[in-house]
């Protein structure tokens, strides 16, 4: 019987040390998706993604890749410390008119899973983003 409960103590130990690390462990986004509501065709929108990090150590962020050409990233380069902020900066260029969604896949130093963000809205033509930004006044 000691034998069994030393084996089963041993292997909640062994499975608690190899437990992996998720992005919800060490990095909270304000928001995993940011609407730039209606923009302009041809003209390149940002979204700023901010995240915190919530464990005790640095966070680094290594990837933040956007999943088409149309989009493009940059994000904070330096190890963020413990409950400081960090940035990601994504600049979608509305080539074509209509409603997307573009996702970024956001990975960080030392932790297996991807986080997917998401920029959302609808690209309107010039004359129609001219003619609803003349409606608004």
């Amino acid at each position: 019987m000691k034998k069994i409960l030393l084996a089963l103590l041993f292997f909640t130990i062994s499975a608690s040390c190899f437990a992996q690390k998720k992005v919800a462990d060490v990095a909270k986004f304000a928001t995993e998706t940011i609407n730039l509501g209606n923009i302009k065709q041809g003209v390149p929108t940002k979204g700023i993604f901010t995240l915190t990090n919530i464990s005790n150590q640095p966070l680094i962020i290594e990837q933040a890749n956007p999943t088409c050409g149309c989009t493009i990233s940059d994000y904070t380069k330096a190890p963020i410390a413990a409950g400081k902020n960090g940035i990601i900066n994504a600049t979608f260029n509305a080539a074509s008119p209509g409603h997307f969604d573009k996702h970024l896949t956001v990975k960080f130093a030392g932790i297996d899973e991807v986080k997917s963000i998401t920029l959302t809205g609808d690209v309107l033509s010039a004359q129609e983003f001219d003619k609803l930004k003349a409606a608004k006044k």
